[in-house]
């Protein structure tokens, strides 16, 4: 087994360092070994979460192509003008909110800059409202009723009852207070601006110029408008769906019985339907669509799963004897270090969907509570450790007076101690939430 381990590790850590593709194909090339020199049957590659991304995806880049995403960020920078001394703590709640519709923290890329701007403008250190932007970004993941990882996490726990409502109930309050406290934290990050040294630097030096950024127009704003409605229409559709049972089809089966419809069908049906309607309302050109940012970063995810979400499974479910009486005895009188686990695998695999894939099936095998995973469920978002995730990086290259940055010692960096606390509170909320529950 520990050998197996070892491919396995190999392969997510190569795979995670050289992005893209790479982290998908590499779980392809380490299921192939478990395979065909380690002997391991293959198990089902995770095919209905992977569908649900990729409706969930097309609605989204729909959206993004007729001019959504543009209009939802006008609509951002204008709040963030109207209120610039709260820079810091309204930034992290229109990235979140943006992330809780568009069930992705890409669509983070297009606020941003204005954030960055902003603040400037204001005298406000850059790095306090950018750094738990991005958090928020992040944590928003595993509160969105449409993002992959809660689309993977309601896959995985459907056997025990548990309902798209269970989740959000416990994970929506539970990261937003701890975005909050991040942000309040942020409010006294580092020095003031005017006296920050790198800014000092940069403006001795010509470095530091007097460009202000605006966030880009929207071409046609009604086409822009009827698609954010549409998007979130049949969001709210999926969370009414997910919520209450009764709302949900049933068909009588050949034997006689009656089954209601998965969510995992509702979510596909709903989110394919949106994106049609979008593109025929709209009259939007779905090439466009294709050609987007989120729908980019949305199939790189779909590879990303599809790979290491099977290899893992695969290596998981060969290797389940060994892995029970190794760990069972510790998790069951301590499962909350099976979050210290979901933790380090999303800093390795840089995706909390593939990270609750990969890893939840174990923890269900060892009997741990659904409502203790779903407590735990904010714990993948520690993919901010190690500074070179996309919205970390871009947020650093949007600050031009250098206050966000990664320090010396690589580790501390801008958005270290604000993605600790919001998902060291989130998790702690999450296990008193489900005491009192």
């Amino acid at each position: 087994m520990l050998l197996q381990f070892l491919f396995v590790f190999v392969a997510i850590i190569i795979g995670a360092r050289l992005g893209g593709i790479v982290l998908g194909v590499l779980g392809g090339l380490g299921l192939a070994v478990l395979t065909f020199v380690f002997g391991l049957e293959p198990t089902s590659p995770p095919i209905d979460v992977m569908l649900m991304i990729v409706a969930v995806i097309s609605a989204a880049s729909c959206m993004q192509a007729a001019g959504g995403l543009d209009l939802m960020v006008k609509w951002a920078e204008k709040l963030l003008r109207k209120n610039p001394s709260q820079i810091t703590l309204l930034s992290p709640l229109v990235t979140y909110l943006f992330t809780f519709i568009a069930g992705t923290g890409h669509v983070a890329y297009s606020i941003l800059p204005v954030i960055a701007e902003v603040a400037i403008e204001t005298k406000i250190r850059p790095e306090r409202p950018l750094g738990i932007a991005v958090i928020a970004s992040q944590q928003a993941i595993t509160a969105s009723p449409i993002s992959a990882a809660t689309v993977a996490m309601l896959s995985l726990l459907a056997g025990f009852k548990i309902s798209l409502l269970d989740i959000l109930m416990i994970s929506v309050p539970c990261t937003l207070i701890g975005v909050l406290v991040g942000a309040f934290y942020s409010l006294r990050v580092g020095k003031e601006l005017e006296q920050d040294p790198e800014y000092l630097r940069r403006l001795k030096n010509g470095e530091f110029t007097a460009d202000t950024y605006v966030a880009k127009g929207v071409e046609n704003h009604r086409k822009a408008l009827l698609s954010v409605i549409l998007f979130i229409a049949a969001t709210v559709g999926i969370v009414l769906f997910g919520s209450m049972d009764e709302l949900r089809p049933t068909f009588t089966q050949a034997d006689g019985t009656v089954q209601q419809m998965q969510m995992a069908h509702i979510i596909e049906i709903l989110m394919l339907s949106a994106a049609a309607l979008i593109l025929l309302v709209t009259r939007t050109d779905g090439i466009k669509a294709v050609q987007s940012s989120v729908f980019s970063a949305g199939m790189q995810a779909v590879v990303a799963i599809f790979g290491i979400a099977w290899m893992g499974d695969t290596f998981i479910d060969g290797n389940m004897a060994e892995l029970k009486d190794s760990i069972e005895e510790v998790v069951t009188q301590m499962p909350w270090l099976f979050g210290l686990a979901l933790f380090v695998m999303s800093i390795l695999l840089f995706s909390q969907a593939a990270t609750v894939r990969a890893l939840l099936p174990l923890g269900i095998a060892l009997g741990i509570s659904p409502y203790m995973l779903i407590a735990l469920f904010p714990a993948v978002n520690g993919y901010f450790f190690i500074p070179n995730y996309p919205t970390i990086v871009a947020a650093i290259n949007f600050d031009r007076t250098g206050t966000t940055h990664i320090g010396k010692y690589v580790l501390n960096h801008s958005f270290m101690v604000p993605g600790l606390i919001a998902t060291g509170v989130s998790v702690a909320l999450g296990l008193l939430v489900i005491q009192m529950l």
